[in-house]
């Protein structure tokens, strides 16, 4: 399942002097002293198809980074409320916004999830709202009008005005923002259904490409709108084979539903699922990751280093 691509040094063009980096040894131990919330059940209910996620990794991976989350989300209302008292004005700090990135299967939606859990039990950041980018994507109609559904996942595949009055909407301090309702089981937007948003602490969002430079200069980005974002990183040769065993994995369980948008899989044998999953792998994933996805991981405020086994290895965290 080897894929043609740079090798790990080329790629790792970070500029490191931005960055300290902190391997997992040094950052598991900034858990110390931290209760761990969540209980062995939690997680499981949490973790994605073929994501690697227990208590160890809990507590000393995603604890201390939804601490630092929480510092980060109380520094910011802190500023906001300075400033609003050096104008003389009422105080009208709006949501903290934290974007996350990353290919398909490399476990960022479980990562969004368990952040959005554990953020929620510090006493600084008791409402958190997670929305996921998928909610933008055109219809399925849309996408097949404009000759694109082969596409999806792509950035043209998405409605980015939409995303970014959305995200207007949260940091202009609006009572709601409302965002459309994706389901993975139809594989399309579900006609009047939304996800509202109502002012809380902080707003995840999680998405493929929330770290890319607007279309134009004129144009705003989507993470000009995030106050930090994180980047799940990994090997293109590791994340390929967590696809391949993620579509064996949903081919005996949602994927045998009947109203399953992809129940047309369900009947191929494990030696064709594995060449169908390459296929959707090596035609539009693999591309859209080192076209659009891989590209922006400089952008991101912390990277998140995954190793073969799914658990992350090292932590970058840009330099304040």
């Amino acid at each position: 399942m080897s894929v043609d691509v740079t090798t790990l040094d080329e790629r790792e063009q970070l500029q490191p002097q931005l960055y300290r980096e902190i391997v997992r040894e040094d950052w598991a131990r900034l858990a110390a002293g931290m209760e761990q919330p969540l209980t062995e059940t939690e997680i499981v209910q949490l973790r994605g198809l073929g994501d690697r996620l227990d208590l160890t990794e809990v507590r000393e991976v995603y604890l201390p980074l939804s601490r630092l989350l929480s510092l980060y989300a109380s520094s910011t209302r802190r500023i906001g409320a300075d400033t609003s008292s050096f104008l003389h004005e009422a105080d009208s700090t709006t949501p903290f916004v934290v974007g996350v990135a990353g290919s398909v299967a490399v476990g960022k939606s479980t990562i969004a999830r368990l952040l959005r859990e554990l953020m929620s039990r510090w006493p600084d950041t008791p409402r958190v709202e997670l929305v996921t980018t998928d909610g933008f994507l055109y219809p399925n109609a849309e996408l097949e009008a404009r000759g694109i559904m082969h596409r999806k996942g792509f950035p043209e595949s998405y409605d980015r005005r939409a995303l970014v009055q959305f995200l207007t909407d949260v940091k202009s301090g609006n009572p709601e923002a409302r965002a459309p309702f994706y389901s993975h089981l139809k594989y399309d937007i579900i006609p009047d259904a939304f996800v509202t948003v109502r002012k809380p602490d902080v707003v995840i969002v999680e998405g493929l490409n929330v770290l890319q430079p607007p279309p134009s200069p004129n144009e705003v980005a989507v993470s000009d709108l995030f106050d930090f974002s994180i980047y799940v990183d990994a090997d293109p040769d590791h994340i390929t084979r967590w696809f391949v065993n993620r579509f064996l994995a949903l081919k005996q369980s949602a994927f045998s539903d009947p109203g399953s948008f992809f129940n047309v899989f369900a009947h191929l044998n494990d030696d064709e699922a594995v060449e169908t999953a390459l296929g959707y792998w090596n035609e539009t994933n693999l591309p859209n990751l080192l076209e659009n996805v891989l590209p922006t991981r400089h952008r991101a405020t912390l990277v998140l280093r995954k190793a073969e086994n799914h658990a992350v290895d090292r932590v970058l965290l840009r330099k304040v």
